[in-house]
């Protein structure tokens, strides 16, 4: 079985709508994701809350293989497609977006730029030409739109409903909410609760949103 076949689409740019075919060897990529959390510290608790602060951007890296032996060309003129995108593309003064396609949910594609690369000669013909080689590939997510879970996020009403847990305190929540502990009162004057240090478990807390 040999490489299997993918394509970087460029979304933008001189060379808008192109497709540039890759071949993978071995036939696999790694796709990479996180998330940035901060740790709230608590008096008087064992440990920190965490609160999520974003998404970071994914990434993916692949090692693509070209191979013109058989034609007797130099692989460079195929492998400088790939390179180039690192350029910035004068019409729009930066590198151009791109998309990786294959083995992707089509529904939300993976849009990025190209991060890094590093290429390898392996083989040459008698006068000395590249004929085959080989690219490890960094492919950097790009944002573009919202994806579908982030849309469904989004509503004109931000009330939120909270249930109090062991050990919770409205300042704790206040900075999980807002981000910052000094932002509690809104939360206890919507609740009429009186003490801020003190919230028993399974309290049903009304989160408004802040103007």
């Amino acid at each position: 079985m040999g490489p299997k076949i993918g394509f970087i689409k460029i979304l933008d740019g001189n060379k808008k709508d192109k497709q540039i075919e890759i071949l993978y060897f071995p036939p696999e990529y790694s796709l990479e994701r996180s998330n940035t959390f901060s740790e709230i510290a608590i008096p008087g608790l064992e440990s920190p809350y965490l609160q999520f602060v974003k998404g970071n951007a994914g990434s993916i890296t692949i090692e693509v293989f070209y191979d013109t032996y058989e034609k007797g060309t130099d692989v460079r003129e195929i492998t400088s497609q790939l390179t180039d995108l690192l350029n910035i593309d004068p019409t729009i003064h930066a590198p151009p977006p791109l998309q990786f396609i294959w083995g992707l949910d089509s529904k939300e594609p993976f849009n990025c730029v190209l991060e890094r690369v590093t290429k390898k000669f392996t083989m040459f013909n008698s006068d000395g030409v590249p004929v085959r080689a080989r690219l490890n590939i960094t492919l950097k997510e790009f944002k573009m739109q919202l994806n579908s879970r982030e849309r469904e996020l989004q509503s004109p009403d931000k009330t939120k409903v909270y249930i109090a847990k062991q050990g919770d305190s409205l300042w704790a929540i206040a900075y999980r909410e807002y981000g910052d502990p000094d932002m509690w009162r809104p939360i206890a004057q919507k609740n009429n609760i009186y003490d801020p240090r003190f919230l028993k478990p399974g309290t049903e807390l009304v989160i408004p949103p802040l103007e």
